[in-house]
């Protein structure tokens, strides 16, 4: 199915529900959730997918798996996708917080298929085979690190998603704990009890997530001189030790070359 809408076909009696959706560029899909669990897969482009516990950065040709009733919203950038909605009860083992993975070569050519399925499907023939397949598929991803924390107090909250949509090197531990009212030593020390991650930390990897949509038009040299990297070595290094790849691969001409199984986190 394509371009079709969730609410149309959720009481269709299928485990897995695979639907196939193009949105225009910049499209942002706001603040919802699903009954179902969902594999969000896009074919083409970035995805930023935020909840109220954190931020993941979806690069092309990855997928999000998005717990069942969570609230989420998503920000597409010249993305096509392929959804999979799945009935929580038969996947007790997804994950209890959204996760980025690797989508291979045969997980790819399965959805693709799926997307072309009615929604009535036959469960005894090839396509109830590929519905049953793609749950085994999805159980054996490997989680990949394209995702930041947000802390749940709403003023650090607030701090985070600003950095986030602007990232700035102006910004220091002291500016943020003037903005909290805290001593700097407080400040880090309640930021870290909420995200796992000192400020100074949190901020580097955010920077290193906003690399992720600036390279589908960017090159790498331009994208490290508006994230303020000393230089192309520099900015390749941190990208390449955060996220086992380097930014290359995520370019418009690095994109189609697939990763290895070493290079995942």
């Amino acid at each position: 199915m394509r371009n079709v809408p969730l609410d149309t076909i959720d009481h269709v009696e299928r485990v897995v529900l695979p639907i196939g959706t193009d949105y225009p560029p910049g499209h942002v899909l706001d603040w919802h959730e699903h009954r179902r669990a969902q594999f969000l897969y896009g074919a083409t482009g970035v995805m930023v997918v935020d909840t109220g516990a954190g931020t993941w950065t979806v690069p092309p040709e990855r997928a999000v798996l998005i717990p069942a009733a969570t609230r989420h919203r998503v920000r597409m950038l010249g993305v096509s996708t392929r959804s999979l909605y799945i009935e929580p009860d038969a996947v007790p083992w997804w994950p209890a917080t959204c996760t980025v993975v690797d989508v291979p070569p045969l997980l790819r050519e399965l959805l693709v298929s799926a997307v072309e399925f009615e929604a009535d499907y036959s469960l005894s023939g090839r396509e109830g085979c590929i519905a049953a397949l793609l749950l085994h598929e999805i159980a054996e991803r490997t989680p990949l690190p394209f995702h930041v924390a947000i802390p749940p107090s709403s003023d650090l909250a607030e701090l985070c998603r600003e950095y986030l949509a602007a990232p700035d090197l102006g910004i220091t531990n002291a500016v943020w704990a003037g903005r909290t009212a805290q001593s700097e030593r407080a400040f880090t020390r309640r930021f870290r009890a909420e995200t796992g991650d000192s400020p100074a930390v949190w901020r580097a990897r955010a920077r290193l997530l906003a690399a992720v949509p600036l390279l589908r038009t960017a090159t790498v040299t331009e994208a490290a001189g508006r994230l303020g990297y000393a230089s192309p070595a520099a900015f390749t290094t941190a990208f390449t030790r955060a996220f086992g790849l380097p930014p290359s691969r995520f370019t418009t001409s690095g994109q189609g070359t697939r990763p290895s199984r070493a290079g995942r986190a």
